[in-house]
Parts: structure tokens; sequence; C-alpha cells
């Protein structure tokens, strides 16, 4: 038995919207055998737009029953039945939001018939249902109401059926079909084109420009588990609409997946990306000449066009080790901001020259240098006459890139000139160390 179904609503996702009016057709593959409409109110304002595109307006929903009062009966209707709509992952998504709401859990197989009639009627110029429908030569009346999308759809199913969509049919709702999860954009094909190896994956909106990058061990599995749960919220069912390609590139490792993806983010700034956009609080090593000419050394907030001697994740990260260098080296802890007091023109005349302090500091920070690791991490490549190749230097990330697989590594100069520069960050780095901590064997140290 398949449930068709139509509904209009006071806005574009269930969590924070309601259902205006709704249409169910029970069909038996040869007719209507049943038929329920009514409208609904949705407890809400429903928006002037709305009104304007479906003609229902507060009045009308105003003595109507609430979804709450309709739910067993829409539950009898849609329960182990085949739910069928024009677009049908927005319709199901409110219809079960609703109805969980109400206590009642909602699980049918989808069809949809913006898919169903491509695969019937491939090659049409839009299969929107107006568009569909007038391509077909069916007609369509009382549009963007429940009852007369809902009839539409009617006639479109079973022309449909008069065309052989029976095949199609049986494909779509088998289990290993990815017809009634994926995107309305996307298709099984698009997913089996993917590699099961590890990359970076590109989401992309109809004009073709990235909303979201991802990063996988598996790319195939990584991009279906994005389309396997169709949550209410706005976020979700926004993305998922807007998804229209997909693209990717293959990575020799996961580490250079998160390489990629963290430079691509930086880069691209999707839309759909939050973790690695959101402002994280850094700070940074800074040296400046003050106006008595004495080099003085600071922990601040990291500065966007001011290269630092070293970054921290954390405040007090930089200053342990700020700390470390006045009690090694002799500094002053007022020119080095530990003590953060005003200092008295005694304490300035106390001072030794600039001169011998300024070495002091320079002979901390050359210390600072020799201790910043530099050193390669070199893995296997995606062909097998190849190695992949990162460097670090001085502590941060350098680039990246392929080497041929018998090249020895040894000369950090000879990898710059080998390697492609990629902008370094916390992310990258991070991830850099908790590797060669788990892989030591796959960490080479260099020459200066």
């Amino acid at each position: 038995m398949y449930a068709i179904v139509d509904i209009e609503t006071t806005g574009g996702y269930a969590s924070a919207h309601g259902i205006t009016e709704i249409a169910i057709y029970l069909h038996d593959s040869k007719r209507v055998v049943k038929h329920f409409e009514t409208l609904i109110n949705p407890q809400q304002n429903i928006p002037k737009y709305i009104t304007a595109l479906t003609g229902i307006d507060n009045s009308m929903v105003a003595d109507a029953p609430v979804f709450e009062e309709i739910a067993e009966v829409v539950f009898e209707l849609l329960n182990d039945h085949i739910f069928i709509a024009h677009n049908v992952n927005f319709d199901y998504s409110f219809i079960k939001h609703q109805l969980k709401a109400a206590g009642l859990e909602l699980s049918a197989k989808k069809l949809c018939t913006v898919r169903l009639g491509r695969k019937v009627f491939p090659g049409l110029p839009s299969y929107s249902l107006g568009n569909l429908c007038r391509s077909l030569q069916l007609p369509i009346d009382n549009r963007h109401r429940a009852g007369g999308d809902a009839r539409a759809t009617v006639k479109l199913f079973e022309h449909y059926l008069a065309n052989g969509a029976d095949t199609h049919i049986e494909q779509m709702l088998k289990k290993a079909s990815a017809e009634q999860w994926l995107p309305m954009h996307l298709t099984k094909a698009d997913i089996l084109q993917l590699p099961a190896g590890p990359g970076v994956y590109y989401f992309h909106d109809i004009k073709g420009k990235i909303i979201y990058v991802g990063k996988a061990i598996n790319i195939k599995k990584r991009v279906s588990s994005h389309f396997t749960h169709n949550d209410a919220d706005r976020k979700r069912q926004n993305f998922l609409r807007t998804i229209c390609k997909l693209s990717y590139k293959e990575c020799a490792t996961e580490l250079e997946a998160i390489v990629l993806e963290s430079t691509e983010i930086k880069r691209l700034w999707p839309k759909y990306n939050y973790s690695q956009k959101q402002p994280a609080q850094k700070f940074a090593l800074y040296l400046f000449e003050d106006n008595r000419g004495y080099l003085r050394l600071g922990i601040d907030k990291k500065k966007k066009n001011i290269p630092p001697l070293y970054s921290f994740n954390l405040l007090h990260e930089g200053l342990v080790m700020l700390k470390k260098m006045v009690e090694e080296f002799g500094l002053h802890e007022k020119l080095c901001f530990i003590d953060k007091t005003s200092f008295t023109e005694t304490e300035y005349r106390a001072l030794e020259p600039p001169v011998s302090y300024n070495e002091k500091i320079r002979k901390a920070l050359t210390a600072l240098e020799d201790q910043l690791p530099t050193f390669a991490v070199v893995d296997n490549g995606i062909k097998k006459e190849e190695q992949l190749c990162l460097l670090i230097e001085r502590g941060s990330f350098w680039g990246m890139g392929y080497l041929p697989a018998t090249m020895q590594v040894s000369c950090c100069a000879d990898l710059k000139n080998l390697l492609i520069p990629y902008a370094d960050n916390d992310t990258i780095r991070n991830s850099i160390y908790s590797f060669v901590a788990q892989y030591p064997g796959k960490r080479i140290a260099l020459k200066i």
C-alpha cells in the first residue's frame, strides 16, 4: 500500500515550524482506496509570505485541530505503508517530528516522485511538481494546497506506473538502495564513484560553490554517513537541501587528509563548516625594543600580521616557558612582563646596560630555536613509486608533497625546494605531533 502525502507548513524545517494542512491518499497501485485531508492549527503564527503562497492564513486554522488531535489517524494511515511525496524527505521530516512529539514513532519506507520521475522520464527540463505535470500534460489545480498537490502527485504516480515505473520502484525500495536517504540532487551513482580510501571531500551548491569540506579515512563511507539520518533542525535541513554536487581529492594517509582539510577550510571558508572557523584563543611569544633600547619579550594574544617567535594554545603554557627562560638566562621579570608593575626611575637606573642585557635575550632566543624541532614525516604515497613527506621547521609546519620513493630525506633546505608550502596552524601542527608520538619510526630528524 502506498501513502501519497502532501503538507503545507509555516516554514522550512520541522524543529521550529508547524504543519498547517495535510492530505493523504492511500493507493494500492491500481486506484485510491482511502483519502484523508484537513487543515491543522500549527499553534504559531503563519508568516505573510506563506499565506501569499498557499492562501492559508491564521483565521482559517483558528478552529482546526492541532496535530496531536489527528496524530493517531495520521499514524494509522502512514505506518507500514510506503510513504510517497514530491521531495519526500521534506514532508517525511515534518510528519515524523510531529508524530514523535505526540508519542508515536513513524517507520516507513520512502519513495520520492522527483527521483522516480528522473528515472522514468529522464532529460526533462525541470522536475518540480508544477513543471513536471506541465511537461507530462497532467492536470493540476489548487496549487500549493495540500489537497491539490497531493492529487497531482497521485496522477503523477499513476502516470509513472503506466510507463514502466515498477522496476525502478522495486530497486529504489531495496535496503541497499540510497534513493530513500540521499539529498534530492545526488544519485547513488555519485556515491558509488567515491573511493574507499583516505582523502578530502567537497559538497557544492547548485552554482558549484563549495559549501562544506570534510576529511575521511574512507571517503565513500564518510560521505554516506552525512545522509543516513534526517534531523529536523534548521541547519541540518538547509544543509541537505543545498547539496547538489560532490567532489573529492584522494590522499595517501589520514594525516595528509587532516592537513588538506584544515587548509581548504581556511582557504574556502565554506558555509557549513563550523569547528575550524571558530576563533580559538591563541597566544604567542613576541619580541620588541622599548624606547630605552631594551629588547623585551612578552606573551600576548596572537596578532594577525606580526610573526610570532613561538605559538601556544594556552596562556599558561606560554608563561611557563617564558619564566623558564627568565630563570635560565637571568632575564628581568619586568622586562618580560611577568611582573607587570611599572618601573620606577630608580629601578631603570639599576638595570644593566641594554647592550649586555640584549645579548642575554639573543642567547635565550638562540636556545629556544635550538630546542624547536626540525624534522620530516615520511609515509607511503598513493603510488608505489612515491612517498609522502611533511616538513616541520623549527616547531612549525612548513609544507608537504610527494617525493620519489627512493629518495633519502636528510636536509631541510633540499626538501623546501621540493615540497609545497602550506600555512601553519594549531590543528595541523598538533595532528603531526600526535602522529609522530604514535609512530616515531616515521619521524626523520633533519639538518637545518
